[in-house]
Order: C-alpha cells, then structure tokens, then sequence
C-alpha cells in the first residue's frame, strides 16, 4: 500500500453503526445507517425457473406444491405456476380425454395459448414482483417445448432446472388417479371407473410424442430424473446453490402413508412462573400431561413411532413417560433469548424497552441480543426437517417456537403468520400428507381438569 493510499483511508473512515433488528454492522450513509430491514436477503444469483416433465398422474403437481412450500419456508421467494389450473380458467367446462388428442387443433391452440399466459406471469413474477423462483407445472413432454421454455428463460436472464417424474408401475398411477383425480375440478360428479377410464385415455394422448430427458442429447440442460418415485435419480450439471438445495430435498421426499404428532413438552416450572427459555424441569400439571401423552400414544398403536426430542430437561422428562426410544436433537432446542432468558415479558418491557419494542415491529425477523430470532431458527430447524421428510411416523416433543415453525412448513405458513401461530401446551398436533402435498391437521388435545383424559378432536 502506498503511503498516498494509505493518507486516503486514514482520512475517509467508513463508520458502522448496528441495525438494531438484525444485530448485524453496515457502514453510515449521509450520517443515517443503511436501512435495509425490509430487504430480503437473495439466496440466488440470478432468478431460477423450475421446470416440470412427466407424463400425467406422475406426481409433477406433488413436486411441484412441496417443493414451492420448502423454498419459501427457508427464506426463498417462490411461486407455482400450473398450466392445467390456466386450462381450467380458460375451458370452464371439460368434456373428455378428447380436449388432450394430438389431432384436436382448437386443444391444441388452447393449451399452448396457456402455456404462454404462464410463462408471462413466469415472467412478471421474477422480474418485477420479486419472486427468486418460479415453478412451471405442466406435462413439457417435447423437446421442442422444453426448448422454447429454455429460450424464454435465456432471453430474460433466468436459469432452468428441470424436474422430470418417471413411473411405470400400474399401481402407482391408478392410485395417483384415484387419490388426485377424483377430486379434480375436471371430473365433478363422476364415479371413480369413469375417472380412471377417461385419465387413463388423457394419458395416452401424450404418450406417443413423449420424449423424455436423455443423458446424451439433454447433457448441457440442469436437470433432475426421478424414478419410480424415488427408487432411482439421475442428476445433470448443477450449477448453483439454489440448485443443489432443491436436489437434495428432492432426494429425501417420499409418499408413504405416515403421520407427524407435534407437541410441546409438558409445562415447567418457568411456564407457571411465566419466564422464558430457561432449562427447568416439568411442574405437577406437567407431569400428568406426560403420562397421558404415553398412555394417549400406547393406545393409538401407531407402527414403527420414532420419538424426538430436545435437549432440554422438560422436553426429556416429557419422553421419559412416553416409555419408548427417544433422541434427543441439538437443533429442536428452544429459541435462544439471549440476554432475556428466564425473564418475563414485564421485566423485559422495564429492562429493554427498545428490544421490546423492535420485536413488536418484526417479531419474525428481530433477534434478541445475543439470541436468536425465528429466521434464526427455521435455517437452525431445516435438517429436522429434511429428517422428518425421509422418515414414516414421527412423535415431536420441542418447544413453543419451535413447533411455530415446524408447523409453518407443514402448512404452508408465511413468515409474517409464523410467530403468532397458536400452539398451546398439552395439545398434540396430528399432521398427515395427503394428495398434492398438502397436510390434514387435527388437534389431539388434553384437558387438566380431567385427570389422564384425552380428547380427539377437529
């Protein structure tokens, strides 16, 4: 470094200052810091299209739905696109399979024309409305549409990711018809042969010009091959980050019947006294609820059940009464609220007036000095997640916060609903996957007042 180099730093200082919400330094701009609280961080270098191929009843509308709810819960701004619900705005009403044969010149024309009304809002959604990645669900059976989508998106600066979904098992598709179709805007009023004989014919339409992803001729494209619905994968050229997370989500999703139980641990003795955090031991209300919750899950006989915990006492005391295998995770821990740890939220309001006020403004994003916040949390939670996705029948005992947010994922919560999600002691949360990725969720909930009584309820 020169000294004439030296004398320009040495006389133009750049000065922090700390945003209070982040806790995080930013150099001052004009004597007023950088604010940037309402700014979300891009996970991606440039706008990312994720595009869908397959044959009907293979799952793409599945994918498509789980994979747009993952993004969006760890901060990526993403949106489905789904042709054939474009079809249905523009075709009120559907007759038959007829609409889908090669030969239909009017179907033809319709379905391209939505195709294109898709690729457009593609369009305004990452360039204008802020969108990170956009889902484009549809059949792309050809070569020559997956080019014209790959055209689109080098003209406006997007990178494309293919997912392709190939099944050939019978059963798999009959019982993908049966659960999907069966309630589709498409088939109101129809039986379910009537269902499965018209689908089963949309199929074939497409199945003489379905040209699927080659490792020889589609060996420059991105792409993702799943087979027979998670047997195999081929993947081709990933090229970023973005891309090398929606793989490997891909690879742990499955569509075995199971069911997720949340619930937090039985109150402490800090609940009674009404502090936050803390690492105390379970009160005497408490330790009834966890003996009902063994007797509760005894009862139901659910097959293979894994036990997850905490590490914190009130959690493991909690398993204890369960009475079958537990782990304990690190990353289910409570929230960290730092320097506010076992206080109320009376002492903090007195102590850190400031603090409790930037958490009213942004209780998703505030972080409590040397603590964390809940963004925090869902990027400390998402192996729990990755996890709870690979595994079948899962009991989850955590915490307040943590329950908001693996809850959030399940259904689909935004950050601004998250923090306020209601999740009360002594209620268990039943979750179970149905059709297009979507959770049904009954509340299984214990009253105190009456003792080892357990209620089901919807």
């Amino acid at each position: 470094m020169t000294s004439n180099e030296y004398h320009i730093m040495a006389t133009s200082p750049r000065e922090l200052t700390q945003n209070p919400l982040k806790k995080i330094w930013m150099p001052w701009k004009n004597g007023l810091f950088v604010h940037i609280l309402q700014r979300r961080v891009c996970m991606t270098n440039c706008p990312t299209l994720i595009v869908t191929v397959g044959l009907p009843a293979r799952g793409k509308t599945y994918i498509s739905k789980k994979l747009t709810r993952y993004l969006n819960w760890i901060g990526v701004p993403t949106k489905e696109f789904n042709v054939g619900q474009y079809r249905r705005e523009c075709v009120k009403i559907y007759k038959s399979f007829e609409f889908f044969h090669p030969d239909n010149e009017e179907g033809l024309k319709i379905r391209r024309q939505c195709a294109l009304t898709a690729l457009n809002d593609v369009c305004q959604y990452l360039t204008v409305e802020g969108g990170q990645v956009a889902v484009f669900d549809a059949t792309n059976t050809t070569r020559e549409r997956r080019w014209t989508i790959t055209r689109f998106a080098e003209q406006n600066g997007f990178k494309v990711f293919f997912v392709e979904s190939v099944c050939e098992d019978p059963d798999v598709i009959a019982e993908n018809i049966v659960q999907v179709k069966l309630g589709s805007p498409d088939y109101i009023d129809c039986n379910t042969e009537q269902v499965i004989e018209d689908f089963m014919k949309r199929i074939k339409c497409y199945e003489n010009s379905y040209q699927p992803l080659d490792e020889v001729l589609d060996r420059d494209l991105s792409y993702i091959k799943i087979m027979d619905v998670g047997q195999r994968y081929l993947v081709n050229r990933v090229l970023d980050h973005i891309q090398s997370r929606i793989v490997y989500y891909l690879m742990n999703i499955h569509i075995t019947p199971r069911s997720i139980y949340l619930c937090r641990h039985g109150e402490s003795d800090l609940n009674v006294k009404g502090r936050i955090g803390g690492d105390s031991g379970l009160s005497g209300r408490g330790k009834e609820f966890a003996k009902c919750l063994g007797k509760f899950i005894q009862e139901q006989n659910i097959k293979n059940l894994k036990v997850w915990t905490s590490q914190m006492k009130r959690t493991i005391q909690t398993a204890e009464a369960v009475a079958v295998p537990y782990e304990q995770w690190k990353a289910l821990n409570e929230i960290d609220a730092g320097v506010c740890e076992e206080m109320t939220y009376e002492e903090i309001q007195v102590h850190f007036p400031v603090e409790f006020s930037l958490r009213d403004q942004d209780k998703y994003r505030y972080r409590y000095p040397k603590g964390e916040s809940y963004e925090d949390l869902v990027q400390r939670l998402e192996p729990v997640i990755m996890e709870l996705e690979r595994q079948e029948n899962v009991l989850v005992i955590c915490h307040q916060a943590v329950m908001r947010c693996l809850l959030a994922y399940f259904l689909d919560k935004s950050a601004e609903e998250l923090p306020y999600l209601k999740c009360p002691l002594h209620t268990v949360l039943k979750l179970t996957p149905v059709a297009y990725g979507d959770t049904q969720l009954k509340l299984v909930c214990y009253h105190t007042q009456a003792t080892r009584y357990i209620k089901m309820c919807s």
